[in-house]
């Protein structure tokens, strides 16, 4: 049985492709969850990838990652973040190593973005590589 990687999106993800798109690009969530998909192909892994726009559900499909037994969680919690100690106090309880996943550099964009409570219990973190942040993400959680 292959091992399982969770890939969580937060808020505002589902609009990606006309989000903003000369800071998250033109590719929308599908188009990036089908290259997670080969790539966890290539690698070995079955991939669970969920977004949803609400912080409770991102707690409990921390959660859920730990009684599933998964490898690892990529985890782009979008604006939650900088904001959701939450999800810090999640992560740290789980057990499950957290990659933390961003399209663009937070730290080039506004101060606000520059404190990552995610971050503070990530085991690792991807970011300002577009699409392939979620890829070299995958590669590392593959590593671990």
């Amino acid at each position: 049985m292959s091992a399982t990687v969770f890939v969580l999106n937060g808020p505002n993800l589902n609009l990606l492709g006309t989000r903003e798109p000369g800071i998250y690009g033109t590719d929308t969530l599908a188009d990036i969850e089908g290259k997670v998909r080969a790539k966890g192909a290539d690698l070995g892994l079955a991939i669970d990838f969920r977004q949803t726009n609400h912080e409770g559900v991102l707690v409990d499909w921390l959660h859920e990652a730990r009684e599933a037994g998964a490898k690892a969680v990529l985890l782009n919690a979008g604006a939650y973040t900088h904001t959701s100690i939450a999800l810090l106090d999640a992560i740290k309880a789980i057990g499950v190593p957290v990659i933390e996943v961003h399209l663009s550099d937070p730290h080039s964009r506004e101060p606000f973005r520059h404190v990552s409570y995610v971050g503070m219990g990530a085991a690792d973190c991807v970011q300002g590589l577009g699409p392939d942040s979620y890829l070299v993400a995958l590669e590392r959680a593959a590593a671990l």
